[in-house]
């Protein structure tokens, strides 16, 4: 029974023994001299595990006794986790050694934070969803304030700790009532005591507090407000991260509890993630229209993103399961080439995140300002790039599920939110000329994840790589 159930969590096992086994072991070695071996190594590993995760095709599983789920949805989620992580990783490398911040508990921390994103969407269990959470966050606020001897970083950790600590708080007691109504943590055991149709008071109280809890993860309005100070103050590698795998695990816990305990009750929880869905979508739009630091203006993007994402959650379809990790799917590449971009931005060696410094920058390097542009174009969802094809599958789904008011809602705040994309563009083809122009950022690494972005993003239109049909499968094993 027991190496049964080892087997079926053998990857988190694997990249959780590495990293435990790897701290002690520079603790009492060469300490930060080994840390750009272990960023190498760790991505390999997240490499490994994602293709390990990927070419299974183990039917759906338990594993302590319900505890830990293994299905068609949870591989596809942490396959996008751990490409999304390899990614980020190998992409901050230079930044992080540029600037004296690469100590070897990075590499080690986002491992520790992939393996709780892992158990975040496996959880079939409160407790267990506790526990991937509580793994996820603690790495990710001391990450955070990677940089010590900065006042904002170290904001940036503290106001995420704090308001995180209230979010675990709110998810706790949502928990506590949800427990107390249905006498059972365990998912399958709540969608029982739930029953059909409308849900007692008690549990619905319980559900209204979990979504608060893991709206925070997401950040989703109104509880979006830690992310803008923390993408401002985080290392800018450090933000490339908190926007693309915890996004897609936050989401993807979010889409299993709703289903796997609350799949009955559909039209009682639909109807709050609808308004959290259209709040983070006009939020998002309008806010950050006068962001001038693109770091910021990411942090309300990628606010107004998920609120797309949970638009596709509100459908309560499996049509609306799959337009959703389509979309974080594509959401995650477009953030990896754009993060790359902010990367390179550079004056003298120092990182700038000023909008207004890339005036003109078409001319000085025609080549990585195309390919933001594509991106940019993308995020926006101008068609025909991947981009566009997100947003479609999430209006769609919302679209059939009845909820056609919610769609025209997104197309709304889509058209707003284009404003400021297109205002980068601008800069960079038509701004002025400053003679303080951006004049580094040549790593050929960030130059490949940029252009191998946007390459995506125009050749994808043609049939998205065939992520349709994985997504379709994995949608399948939730909400069937």
């Amino acid at each position: 029974m027991i190496s049964a159930d080892l087997n079926i969590i053998l990857p988190e096992i694997i990249l959780a023994v590495y990293a435990m086994v790897a701290l002690v072991g520079a603790v009492y070695t060469a300490q930060n001299k080994i840390a750009p071996v272990l960023v190498w190594v760790t991505a390999a590993l997240f490499v490994a595990m994602a293709l390990m995760i990927g070419t299974s095709d183990a039917p759906a599983q338990t594993a302590f006794n319900g505890m830990f789920i293994d299905d068609g949805f949870a591989r596809f989620a942490k396959v996008v986790i751990l490409g999304g992580a390899a990614a980020v990783l190998v992409m901050s490398q230079g930044y992080m050694q540029q600037k004296g911040l690469l100590n070897f508990e990075y590499p080690l921390l986002i491992a520790l934070a992939a393996v709780g994103m892992m158990m975040m969407v496996s959880a079939g269990n409160l407790m267990s969803l506790y526990m991937g959470l509580e793994l996820q966050s603690l790495s990710l606020y001391v990450v955070a304030s990677l940089r010590r001897d900065s006042a904002k970083s170290t904001e940036a950790g503290m106001k995420y700790f704090v308001l995180g600590a209230l979010s675990s708080g709110l998810l706790l007691y949502g928990s506590s009532l949800i427990y107390g109504f249905a006498g059972t943590t365990q998912f399958s055991g709540i969608i029982e005591a739930a029953g059909h149709g409308h849900l007692p008071v008690g549990l619905l109280i319980g559900l209204v507090l979990l979504i608060s809890g893991l709206a925070f993860k997401v950040s989703a309005v109104p509880f979006h407000m830690w992310t803008p100070d923390v993408y401002e103050g985080s290392p800018t590698p450090v933000t490339a991260f908190f926007a693309t795998a915890p996004k897609v695990a936050a989401m993807a816990l979010f889409a299993r509890v709703m289903f796997d305990a609350f799949g009955h009750a559909i039209p009682d929880w639909s109807q709050v993630v609808a308004l959290i869905s259209v709040l983070s979508m006009f939020l998002g739009a309008i806010a950050a229209i006068g962001q001038r630091d693109i770091k910021r203006l990411m942090a309300y993007s990628s606010i107004a993103h998920m609120g797309y994402a949970l638009m596709g959650l509100a459908a309560g379809t499996v049509l609306g399961v799959q337009a959703m990790l389509i979309y974080m799917a594509i959401y995650v590449t477009m953030n990896i080439g754009t993060f790359a971009f902010i990367l390179s931005m550079e004056r003298d060696g120092q990182p700038v995140t000023d909008i207004d410094s890339l005036g003109m920058y078409a001319k000085r390097e025609p080549g990585k300002a195309l390919a933001m542009l594509v991106l940019l174009f993308s995020l926006a969802g101008v068609p025909p790039l991947v981009g566009f094809f997100g947003k479609f599958y999430v209006l769609r789904a919302a679209y059939e599920a009845g909820l056609a008011w919610l769609a025209i809602a997104g197309v709304v705040a889509s058209v707003i939110g284009a404003f400021y994309y297109i205002r980068i563009v601008y800069f960079m083809y038509f701004g002025e000329d400053r003679d303080d122009a951006l004049n580094g950022g040549k790593s050929p690494v960030l130059q490949l994840f940029l252009m191998g972005s946007a390459l995506i993003m125009v050749i994808g239109v043609v049939n998205l790589f065939g992520i349709e049909a994985v997504a379709q499968a994995a949608a399948v094993t939730l909400v069937e």
